[in-house]
């Protein structure tokens, strides 16, 4: 490895494997001071693998990394950090039990002594105010308290913050995926600023459109080896797309309805809905949840999955409820199970001989939906952990939709799931639809809104409009989400 002034990192040959499955397939690859890579690729295509790898979590099988121009034969965790390369996993790595300043103080050991807390929490909001001015996170929260958009924001900032060690490299795994479109925005801006200033970050993204829009570089991997290179402004979507192996991924046509929806199965009243009409959902309708994060649509729709088992006022649910849960870590996967299992948990019913529970019938229940969905795992006993986190999310849709549930709950279930996969979620929804299910979906991203029937947008806990699909507009939907009431 030559040394090269303009280089933060490089690996050479890098390869990982997992037992027999091979995560890399030794590649080369290298990020410049002053650029901001994206990495793309489907579910399981070796991103996190390598984002791993570069953080000092994961040694290599073989291969090797040089920062600076510097081979690094010594090379973890607190290596990278001394170095400055710092990692935003996809799966949030603060401590639930701190607070704020203190999982600050966990990045940094030199903030010691008399008042360590409060120089921690000075540190760690000030990069807060820097990249979302409107955060409203206190730094004696308590991280278990804040929603998982408030803990996506905490990690990200705590990644920027600065003391004794250098920042030279910060890697972005799906930053995005827990927020907002507006407070997306405002990282992203932040992201060019810390380039601009000669930082280097790498984005992980399957929103194509961040990768096109604020990437200077763009690298594609399938099956551990990188297959496509280039400058972002060579790619199209659609080439990009092609290069991760599927066909291209043009704008679908929107939900089209084909006959009258039926009979009403939710009709529930946001926690502050002040007169609004309630949600009404019918069999056989998409309705969407819309809004800034964190103002009440997760709550709605736990609410929502409570009633069905214990009738609340203002709450009328007359189906079965299963719920896609977007927060996997905490309220998806049983981490202790098998894929199976994790599959199954929602079907035990069905899968008994007798009263007794078939492991037969559960394994090929999940083998059916494996094959289905496009879980990539060769055997459905495995650990559920062994999937890479958009195989995890798929296991959830499979474990929602293979289910007796009339109506199914979706709570920003597209978090870290490639751009294939959720064509076909989406075409699986649409048809489950068509059978007769209901689906209430709440969603981040304004593109998935277009699938839906009718949108509900949510601002402080209140319904501040209801939009049927055809006046539905990203500008209607972004206007009433800084509504502070409802118009009258």
């Amino acid at each position: 490895m030559s040394p090269d002034a303009g280089e933060v990192v490089r690996c050479e040959a890098v390869a990982m494997s997992f037992g027999n499955v091979r995560a890399l397939a030794g590649i080369d690859f290298h990020v410049d001071a002053g650029e901001c890579v994206g990495l793309v690729g489907h579910n399981g295509a070796g991103k996190s693998t390598l984002m791993h790898i570069l953080a000092g979590t994961l040694p290599p099988t073989c291969g090797g990394i040089a920062v600076g121009g510097t081979a690094q034969p010594a090379y973890g965790v607190a290596a990278a950090h001394r170095l400055g390369i710092r990692c935003v996993f996809q799966e949030l790595s603060l401590c639930p039990n701190l607070t704020v300043a203190e999982n600050a103080r966990v990045f940094h050991r030199t903030l010691r002594g008399f008042g360590w807390r409060r120089r921690a929490g000075a540190l760690i909001l000030k990069q807060l105010d820097t990249i979302f001015p409107d955060h409203k996170i206190q730094p004696g929260a308590t991280v278990s308290d804040l929603s998982i958009g408030r803990r996506q924001m905490v990690e990200v900032a705590r990644a920027f913050t600065v003391t004794d060690a250098p920042l030279r490299l910060v890697i972005l795994d799906e930053p995005t995926s827990s927020l907002d479109a507006h407070t997306a925005g405002q990282l992203l801006s932040f992201v060019r600023r810390f380039v601009a200033g000669g930082g280097s970050c790498i984005l992980i993204s399957h929103l194509l459109n961040e990768i096109l829009h604020h990437c200077d570089r763009v690298v594609v991997l399938r099956d551990g080896r990188i297959v496509a290179a280039d400058q972002a402004r060579a790619f199209t979507r659609d080439r990009l797309v092609a290069a991760m192996g599927a066909e291209a991924a043009t704008a679908r046509p929107t939900r089209v309805k084909v006959r009258q929806a039926g009979e009403i199965r939710v009709l529930a009243r946001a926690e502050k809905n002040d007169g609004a009409k309630p949600v009404t959902a019918r069999a056989g309708e998409i309705i969407g949840l819309a809004g800034l994060a964190g103002h009440g649509q997760t709550k709605f729709l736990l609410d929502v999955f409570a009633a069905s088992e214990h009738p609340a006022d203002g709450l009328k649910v007359t189906a079965p409820v299963a719920l896609v849960a977007g927060d996997r870590q905490s309220d998806g996967v049983f981490p202790f199970w098998s894929i199976a299992e994790n599959i199954g948990i929602r079907s035990l019913n069905r899968l008994k001989r007798g009263i007794f529970l078939s492991p037969e019938m559960e394994a090929e229940h999940a083998e059916s939906w494996r094959r289905r969905i496009g879980i990539r795992a060769q055997d459905v006993h495995a650990n559920i952990l062994w999937l890479s986190g958009g195989n995890q999310q798929k296991v959830l849709f499979a474990r929602a939709l293979g289910s007796d549930a009339a109506i199914v709950l979706m709570d920003d279930p597209m978090r870290g799931v490639d751009v294939a996969t959720k064509l076909e979620v989406y075409d699986m929804i649409h048809a489950e639809a068509a059978k007769g299910r209901t689906f209430i979906w709440y969603t981040t991203e304004l593109e998935e809104l277009g699938h839906c029937d009718h949108v509900y947008v949510f601002r402080n806990g209140r319904i501040v409009a209801d939009l049927h699909h055809d006046e539905l507009s990203e500008e209607k939907v972004i206007q009433s989400s800084f509504q502070e009431q409802r118009p009258a």
